[in-house]
């Protein structure tokens, strides 16, 4: 039954790694039109207005099949969800509003690289909670490092390091924090009502920094009608939703290789919908990424069994 759980989990961060793949083009579309604050504003609010309905109308209907002792619990673990999600919203408004910064001076292939730098971050955090991780799963992790720079890194850029790449890796290592807390939190509160949170106060500490530091407008903000529309709905509203349930049931290390496969899907994404062809440098980074995310699951159930055996 847990092996059950695990799977699913990690089919949840798969999904959510293909529909982030897919939000890079929209984010980096919506730069063109409205600034970074505006755009993230715009989107976590609507991936919170998505989750509402969805929250109400799950809450009334289990609501009829809960004993007083269960609706005493669901209490509680509701105020638990509003507290986390304060605190994990402040965490993603930091870390999307810095990534969205950096579409601004580089490019959205050489960020998601970056980005993905998590997987490096995760471990290494999770050292200072003396969080051990299996020498496996670093290897993993090395794996899909080599097979991300392969994917993403034309070698002849590599020297070239500006101001956005500097940012991206900031944005790296507060996702690795993101990534952590889920992991911490998801235990002890609801998934749903944590998104939501997440959203509301990443989206209303968005909106007032839109005010301060930009001058939105309703012609910018009509132009990125699109990438908003799929970065709120899909990428905040369902795609971080299926992070978070599926971080329940799955170690955080390898939670951050999964979820790095983004950087395959975009690319594997723009080949089928744009039409553009994979080179053999980019054939030969999906294909490190793939085996480093099967060893990933490999590792995990060696890893139990050795428990068992011990």
């Amino acid at each position: 039954m847990k092996q059950k759980t695990q799977l699913k989990g990690a089919v949840m961060l798969l999904l959510t790694a293909l529909i982030w793949g897919m939000a890079f083009t929209a984010q980096s579309k919506g730069m063109e039109s409205v600034g970074a604050f505006t755009f993230n504003g715009i989107r976590m609010l609507m991936g919170a207005a998505v989750l509402l309905p969805c929250i109400l109308i799950r809450d009334r209907i289990a609501g009829k099949k809960l004993s007083p002792q269960e609706k005493a619990q669901k209490k509680r673990t509701d105020r638990k969800s509003l507290k986390y999600g304060v605190l994990l919203g402040v965490i993603f408004c930091v870390a999307s509003n810095i990534q969205q910064q950096a579409f601004a001076y580089t490019s959205a292939g050489k960020i998601a690289f970056i980005t993905a730098l998590y997987i490096f971050f995760v471990p290494l955090l999770g050292l200072f909670v003396k969080k051990r991780t299996p020498a496996v799963t670093w290897l993993c992790v090395l794996l899909g490092f080599a097979g991300l720079y392969f994917l993403c890194v034309d070698p002849k850029d590599i020297g070239e390091f500006n101001k956005g790449d500097l940012l991206a890796i900031g944005c790296a290592a507060v996702f690795a924090l993101h990534i952590l807390a889920i992991e911490r939190f998801t235990a002890k509160a609801d998934g749903l009502r944590l998104s939501a949170m997440q959203f509301l106060v990443g989206g209303v500490l968005s909106c007032a920094a839109m005010f301060i530091f930009e001058k939105p407008s309703i012609s910018g903000i009509s132009g990125a009608a699109i990438p908003l529309l799929y970065a709120g709905i899909m990428s905040c509203g369902v795609a971080y939703t299926l992070q978070i349930i599926g971080q329940k049931y799955t170690e955080a290390t390898v939670a951050s290789l999964l979820l790095c496969m983004e950087s395959v899907f975009g690319v594997l994404t723009a080949a089928v919908i744009l039409g553009e062809r994979l080179n053999v440098r980019e054939i030969i980074g999906c294909v490190i990424m793939f085996a480093a995310i099967i060893l990933s699951q490999f590792s995990e159930r060696l890893s139990r069994a050795n428990k068992k055996t011990a």
